[in-house]
């Protein structure tokens, strides 16, 4: 945990006036050392039962550390347009001009776009109506490279004087390394839609986590935090002990990024599990760029893919495991057991479904030996958590 000293001065900053309306930012009203106190006592009172909980690892300056940022567009009572997020279990946009947590630069981009917009004629998408062009605006920035995407989600493909637009953004904005398109014409909670189009740049960004460079599309799933991605990895690796001799799956894998510095911290061989197609694909350019020839990824459900492994009399000495908020299904845990690794890396973000599901692998004969919490998330009520489980 940073000192007292450290946490002072990354807190040198004036209260959002948006906390009430906002509500992203729940523990707020308490001091950052408060928060990661808080957060401990809620990682002990669930996962306690299963041995010692290490002090949450905090943030040096848990300011501006999102570099994923999105912003949905609107208009207010008055027909400006305004850009925001949606208030807590709402539909209305709180306008946001800048946050304490996202992405300085993602901001000013952001900005930028809302004031282009009139001079284009182009309005925020209404989906009741169907009518209107700007949906949302994602934007990404690799924290080691510095490169930024720009993703501008629109309700249709039609794009009125496209090239005009990206000029002017890029004129403002030259720091820009890539501008996308994403066409998402649906009535969906859901952000980004499945059609793309690339009007500047190559159409993703790089970024290096762990000695590894990685490519990370709009579709990709990646950390938004990197100073504690850094830290929650390291950790991973040091609970996994790979002394070379190991076969990993990574499940969950996404664009690789564990699966991959697991390879190169001393894997024998790899094995990435994905659903997400792209993601794979990325995944798949990631190893190549990095040059790690022992790591293999495979668009497949992995809770199937370790039943088919475990059916077959293959085995696999480590299994890395990062599922969603909901954490993993009867399913995977059986299939999980059934293939019977050594050692388990469950990296989750819900310290709630990491009881329960820690509890069900306890049943099929797994020990909890270390539980480390990282605050990923300052300021939010969110804590990820990084366990190690053995077999007896």
């Amino acid at each position: 945990m940073p000192d007292q000293k450290q946490i002072k001065q990354g807190l040198e900053h004036t209260p959002c006036p948006l906390y009430r309306k906002c509500g992203g930012c729940q523990l707020q009203n308490l001091p950052y050392e408060e928060q990661l106190r808080w957060k401990e006592r809620r990682v002990i009172g669930l996962m306690g039962r299963f041995g010692h909980v290490e002090p949450v690892i905090g943030m040096a300056n848990p300011l501006h550390y999102r570099h994923k940022v999105q912003a949905a567009f609107g208009l207010d009572r008055k027909k400006r347009i305004i850009s925001g997020v949606y208030q807590s279990s709402t539909h209305r946009i709180v306008p946001v001009e800048q946050c304490m947590i996202e992405d300085q630069a993602a901001d000013a981009i952001i900005g930028t776009i809302r004031r282009l917009l009139p001079s284009f004629h182009l309005l925020p998408y209404d989906a009741d109506t169907g009518r209107g062009f700007l949906r949302h605006v994602l934007i990404r920035r690799g924290f080691a490279s510095g490169q930024l995407m720009v993703v501008l989600v629109t309700g249709s493909s039609v794009f009125p004087s496209k090239n005009h637009f990206v000029s002017a953004l890029l004129e403002h904005h030259p720091e820009i390394t890539t501008i996308l398109q994403n066409i998402n014409p649906g009535r969906t909670s859901l952000v980004l839609g499945r059609q793309e189009k690339t009007l500047f740049g190559p159409g993703f960004i790089e970024d290096r986590l762990c000695g590894c460079s990685f490519r990370i599309s709009a579709q990709s799933f990646y950390q938004i935090n990197p100073v504690q991605t850094q830290i929650l990895y390291e950790k991973a690796m040091e609970f996994a002990a790979l002394t070379g001799r190991e076969t990993v799956i990574d499940a969950y894998c996404g664009t690789g990024t564990i699966g991959l510095i697991a390879a190169k911290r001393g894997a024998k061989l790899t094995v990435g599990v994905e659903s997400n197609r792209e993601a794979v694909r990325d995944a798949a350019a990631n190893a190549k760029r990095n040059s790690i020839p022992n790591a293999r990824f495979y668009c497949a459900d992995a809770g199937e893919w370790m039943r088919q492994m475990a059916a077959s009399g293959e085995r696999a000495d480590v299994v890395f495991m990062d599922p969603p908020r909901a954490g993993s299904g009867e399913a995977f845990l059986s299939a999980l057991a059934a293939l019977g690794p050594r050692r388990v890396v469950y990296i989750s973000c819900n310290p709630e479904t990491l009881a329960r599901d820690v509890l069900a692998l306890a049943k099929q004969g797994y020990r909890t030996q270390k539980i480390q919490p990282v605050d990923m998330f300052p300021y939010t009520n969110h804590i990820e958590t990084v366990v190690l489980l053995s077999h007896k």
